[in-house]
């Protein structure tokens, strides 16, 4: 009985062994390589008062304090080709939705970050420093679960949303992305992606939002051929389950020049 009993308590232990040990390699591999998640800011500006203290807040106030937070690659950015006056685009990646979500509370015991922002903080109702701020969380994909940051020189950015008439069809355009080699095949012909993000919270969902950076425009013109006109991709695009009628219900595109304090 007793060694039925040692035999039992060493299986026992052997196991519990070995799934501490795969728990223990899982979370090393999600700690060395977490999906992050995104906000998404954009800033509906009237006049360029407004641009100029919200790009200095950015600047001198909330990019500093991040960075201190161990918060790094902040993009900020401004339309190349604006329809109104012009909207200011702010891309922060966390760790984790706890690292969002507690930014504020953090933020608020910065005393540096107090002094610098208090011309933004503080703007009155009758010069505010931006009209409204439209934000959206989102989390990274899978095959490409970290911001990339591209050289630093001058360059566009693509801001690109896809909409889905369901949260079945946005899942089946991740899934091109992630599964069928959609991210394997952009970065091949071209096409360099800086984040993949799926939106859990903000307006038009389901959606997912991809920002992509080129050289110039006649650059962007070009990837972009070379990428509709790959064998590979056209194999893949052609598969019924990925037409884009099917799956996808609108495309926004906006072109997006850094502003000079953009990390990204």
């Amino acid at each position: 009985m007793k060694r039925r009993q040692f035999v039992k308590s060493a299986l026992l232990t052997g196991a519990m062994a070995g799934i501490t040990s795969a728990q223990s390699i899982a979370s090393m591999k999600k700690k060395n390589n977490p999906q992050e998640y995104y906000e998404l800011r954009i800033y509906t500006l009237k006049n360029n008062a407004q641009l100029k203290l919200t790009e200095n807040y950015f600047e001198q106030a909330l990019i500093p304090a991040l960075n201190r937070l161990g918060i790094n690659n902040i993009g900020v950015f401004t339309e190349q080709l604006a329809q109104e006056f012009t909207k200011l685009f702010a891309v922060i990646p966390f760790t984790t939705v706890e690292d969002y979500m507690h930014l504020d509370e953090k933020l608020a015991t910065d005393s540096a970050y107090l002094a610098a922002a208090a011309p933004y903080l503080d703007a009155p109702a009758t010069a505010p420093a931006y009209e409204r701020i439209q934000s959206s969380l989102l989390k990274a994909f899978a095959q490409m679960p970290q911001i990339q940051v591209p050289e630093k020189k001058d360059r566009i950015f693509e801001l690109r949303r896809y909409e889905s008439s369901s949260e079945v069809n946005s899942k089946k355009k991740i899934e091109m992305f992630n599964d069928a080699g959609e991210i394997r095949i952009f970065k091949r012909t071209g096409l360099t992606p800086v984040f993949f993000g799926e939106t859990v919270i903000g307006e038009a969902r389901p959606n997912l939002t991809y920002m992509l950076t080129f050289d110039n425009m006649e650059a962007h013109d070009l990837n972009w051929k070379t990428f509709i006109n790959d064998p590979e991709w056209k194999k893949v695009s052609s598969q019924p389950e990925y037409a884009n009628e099917r799956i996808l219900s609108n495309i926004r595109r906006t072109f997006l020049v850094p502003a000079k304090c953009s990390q990204v």
